[in-house]
């Protein structure tokens, strides 16, 4: 239904078919419904966000409505700030970072009995292996790309499976013999 490519055109593209000069809460929850119904829930920008960029192509803000949404949508994602950007999987040395803060993250939820913490968490790493495994299966990839790739998703694997063995798993991993033969030469130029 929808012919944008990427999410601003879709912002954009959503605000076009409201034909709405002014913008306020009604079509900033509109445009949030259409942007998770194609990219998900995590991909819903701040109403801040849409409303500068709609401002930019010529929209009238209608501030006071726009502030008390922005206002209820950040009471409503206590999550946000934590995991926003948490995974990163460029390169092994950031693929063990992204995985060293999902853990802490995942203790402390853990710790407070917070359910819906720990499914976050869980969901957010799982998008990631599947972005690395997405990667690791990309033809027109160089090969060394899809071996890191295809590292990572063996990384977020064994910590989705079993978190609590992980870090003594890695370290044991880049010791290993198949590990060196990849990636010491990535390894040594990352640090």
């Amino acid at each position: 239904m929808w012919k944008a490519r990427t999410k601003t055109d879709l912002i954009i593209e959503v605000w076009e078919k409201l034909d709405c000069e002014s913008v306020g809460a009604v079509e900033i929850e509109a445009i949030g419904t259409v942007v998770a119904d194609q990219y998900g829930e995590l991909a819903v920008d701040s109403p801040m966000i849409v409303a500068r960029l709609l401002a930019d192509e010529g929209a009238e803000l209608r501030h006071s409505e726009i502030m008390k949404i922005y206002l209820a949508s950040t009471a409503e994602r206590p999550y946000d700030a934590a995991l926003r950007n948490i995974v990163k999987i460029d390169s092994l040395q950031s693929a063990a970072a992204s995985i060293r803060n999902l853990e802490n993250l995942r203790l402390k939820y853990a710790g407070t009995k917070d359910k819906e913490g720990l499914r976050l968490v869980r969901e957010i790493a799982l998008r990631g292996k599947q972005t690395a495994h997405e990667n690791a299966g990309k033809k027109n990839t160089d090969p060394a790309t899809q071996q890191v790739s295809a590292e990572i998703v063996k990384w977020l694997t064994v910590w989705l499976q079993t978190p609590e063995i992980f870090k003594n798993w890695l370290t044991l991993r880049q010791k290993s013999l198949d590990f060196v033969d990849k990636f010491g030469h990535m390894m040594s130029s990352e640090n």
